[in-house]
C-alpha cells in the first residue's frame, strides 16, 4: 500500500497484471544495496536516512539516487538530489553530472551543468566524466555549442552596457565616438548635408 501511495512507478505495477502484481514481489535490479536501501528508507519516512542529509549526501550518491527517482517517479526524492548536485557542480563531475541529467529529465540540472561547463570547458575536457558524457549522450555536445555561443554573444553586449553606452556614443558636433580594444577612441565625423 504505501509503495503505491508513494510512487506512480509502483502504483501502475502492483495494479496491474504484471507478475510483480501476482506474486507480491519485485526484483530490483542495477541498482547498488545502498541506494535501494536508502530509496526505501525514503519511500517509508519521506527523507533520506541522517547520514545522508545535506552536505553528507556525495556526490555519486546523489547520482545514484536521482536515477532512482526518475525511474520510481520520486519527485521530492528527485528534488532534494538535483539541489545537492547542483550545489557541488565541479569540474572533476560535471560531465558526468550532465549525461544523469540529460538521461533522468532534470532540466534544472542540466541548465547549471552546462553554463558550468561552458565556463570551464578546456578543463572539462580533460576528464574521464567528459569522454562518458560524448559517447553516452553526444547531443549535449551541440547543446554545449549553442550555450557558449550565447554566451560568448552576450559578453560583448554586456560588456558595452557596462560602460554605460555600447561601444559608441555621440560626441560634440555629431561625431561617432567608437572606443577601442586599447582605450583609444576612434571619431568619425559625419558630412554635412546639402540644404
Amino acid at each position: 500500500m504505501l509503495l503505491e501511495s508513494r510512487s506512480p512507478f509502483f502504483r501502475g505495477m502492483l495494479e496491474s497484471n504484471m507478475a510483480e502484481a501476482q506474486q507480491g514481489r519485485f526484483m530490483v535490479r542495477d541498482m547498488l544495496a545502498p541506494v535501494v536501501k536508502a530509496v526505501l528508507y525514503f519511500m517509508y519516512t519521506d527523507q533520506l536516512p541522517e547520514e545522508l542529509e545535506g552536505a553528507n549526501l556525495e556526490v555519486a550518491m546523489a547520482q545514484h539516487l536521482l536515477a532512482a527517482a526518475d525511474l520510481y517517479q520520486l519527485t521530492r526524492l528527485r528534488r532534494i538530489c538535483e539541489r545537492r548536485l547542483c550545489e557541488s557542480v565541479d569540474v572533476e563531475t560535471v560531465a558526468t553530472t550532465l549525461a544523469l541529467a540529460e538521461q533522468n529529465h532534470a532540466e534544472e540540472l542540466k541548465r547549471v551543468c552546462l553554463d558550468f561547463v561552458s565556463r570551464n570547458l578546456a578543463a572539462v575536457m580533460q576528464t574521464d566524466g567528459y569522454r562518458h558524457m560524448t559517447r553516452s549522450c553526444p547531443s549535449l555536445q551541440a547543446e554545449l555549442l549553442q550555450v557558449i555561443a550565447s554566451s560568448n554573444i552576450a559578453a560583448p553586449v554586456a560588456a558595452g552596457h557596462e560602460r554605460g553606452h555600447g561601444s559608441g556614443h555621440r560626441g560634440h558636433g555629431g561625431q561617432h565616438v567608437r572606443r577601442l580594444e586599447d582605450g583609444a577612441e576612434e571619431r568619425r565625423v559625419r558630412p554635412r548635408r546639402n540644404e
